[in-house]
């Protein structure tokens, strides 16, 4: 039997079997490749938190005009549905044009909260945008201020109309001699004070914030990616050791064989 051939089993059955105290001394070997490999992932995850800018929530509020406490004069679902498709869209234009922007740097979403009368303007953007995002709420708020004016004007107008018919009857009525005219004063009258009350509980909308910026930043908190950075150094750090020993071990080998060849 050749000798050379009887060393290779002998020898990669040697090399297959590793214990845990052979993996304890790749780690012990590789220590200075485990330290810098965890010190550049570190380092990494610290620099992407300090040059990351931060971004914040901005939020404005629109508070619906009523009709009467708790019944909107007009229905949250169509603010929601004009400012969607008739105000963002123009808006938005409007400051690409007067910014020089190709496009804004945030979105907006608008939203009613569940179970209110509010209408409420979300963005997140970095404090750097804060004019910006400020600007366009205004514009955004200024649209649904004016809609909701020309609605409360338009049913209050008619209100008043209505009163006025009612006190012209009224005074009629009172002038006359029928005998149908004491139950015709006490429905006027009911319903002139009826009319009367409908007016004193209309309430204009109004604006009651405008992007006011949220205390903690949006996303990913540093500290989190901080912990996430040491985590994935220690993940990596192993691996490339073993990488490393890895490949020094088949480079050992393919030496060892070319050796025994010639």
């Amino acid at each position: 039997m050749n000798p050379s051939t009887s060393r290779h089993p002998q020898h990669y059955s040697q090399n297959d079997e590793i214990s845990l105290v052979d993996l304890a001394k790749i780690l012990i070997k590789r220590w200075k490749t485990m330290v810098a490999v965890f010190f550049v992932v570190v380092l990494g995850g610290l620099a992407y938190t300090l040059l990351t800018e931060r971004s914040y929530e901005y939020v404005s509020i629109y508070q619906i005009a009523e009709e009467a406490p708790g019944r909107a004069l007009e229905t949250p679902n169509s603010v929601l549905a004009k400012a969607n498709n008739l105000y963002v869209g123009s808006e938005t234009r409007k400051l690409r044009e007067s910014a020089g922007l190709k496009g804004l740097p945030f979105k907006v979403a608008v939203a009613n909260p569940d179970d209110t009368l509010l209408i409420s303007l979300g963005s997140t953007a970095s404090e750097a945008n804060n004019e910006l995002v400020t600007r366009f709420h205004e514009a955004l708020l200024t649209r649904i201020a004016e809609g909701q004016a020309s609605r409360f004007e338009s049913h209050q107008a008619a209100l008043e109309q209505q009163l006025q018919s009612l006190e012209r009857a009224l005074e009629a009525v009172e002038q006359s001699t029928s005998e149908m005219a004491g139950e015709l004063i006490a429905s006027y009258t009911e319903r002139l004070a009826e009319i009367q009350q409908n007016l004193a509980q209309l309430s204009e909308g109004e604006v009651v914030q405008v992007a006011v910026q949220g205390l903690v930043p949006a996303g990913t908190s540093r500290s989190l990616i901080i912990a996430l950075a040491l985590v994935l150094g220690c993940i990596l750090a192993v691996i490339a050791a073993f990488f490393l020993e890895f490949a020094s071990r088949v480079r050992q080998s393919l030496q060892e064989e070319k050796k025994v060849s010639t």
